[in-house]
């Protein structure tokens, strides 16, 4: 069932975050202001090399105060094809410039309550091109290998959304 939206508003605005309120009613005619936040498309590095081995950054989130194994990613800007976000983001996070990048999987990880969209790309690396320019980015970066992914996600060692569903994805684009 289709809910009906009347109109919506914005409550808070930056950069980063925004929220809105939305005037929507439900198909049984109940009307009532939802709350939507509204972020940045995200694009995903899921980068794999000859080993079937993937390029992964071990990373700390204030937030959530956890560790954990991600792949490179980052908000696409304004006017940029995500696929070419994806590459940016793994050089400026990683040192490794990509080629071969094409779409994995597309997610849209709590449709619920907002907009984003994460875009996943699988890519092949071409060469090392020196320290990641993103200085805080990770505590280290390391190429995983393919195997050892369902044990990480297992262990919750693999813990973000979007690199939950790139590695996933990738596990069964090998599979398959």
């Amino acid at each position: 069932m289709r809910w009906t939206v009347h109109g919506e508003r914005p409550v808070y605005e930056d950069p980063w975050l925004n929220v809105w309120v939305a005037d929507v009613e439900l198909p049984d005619g109940q009307r009532f202001e939802h709350h939507v936040v509204k972020l940045r498309r995200l694009a995903v590095a899921a980068v794999v090399n000859d080993r079937r081995e993937v390029l992964m950054l071990w990373r700390h989130r204030f937030i959530t105060d956890t560790w954990a194994w991600e792949l490179p990613m980052g908000l696409v800007e304004a006017g940029e094809d995500p696929a070419a976000a994806a590459a940016r983001e793994a050089l400026e996070e990683t040192g490794w410039r990509v080629s071969d990048v094409r779409p994995l999987i597309y997610a849209q990880p709590a449709a619920g309550i907002t907009d984003a969209e994460h875009f996943v790309f699988r890519a092949e690396p071409v060469e090392f091109t020196g320290p990641p320019v993103e200085q805080n980015e990770s505590d280290r970066i390391a190429w995983v290998p393919l195997a050892e992914l369902r044990g990480l996600v297992a262990r919750r060692e693999v813990v973000s959304g979007a690199t939950l569903v790139g590695v996933l994805a990738l596990l069964l684009d090998e599979a398959g």
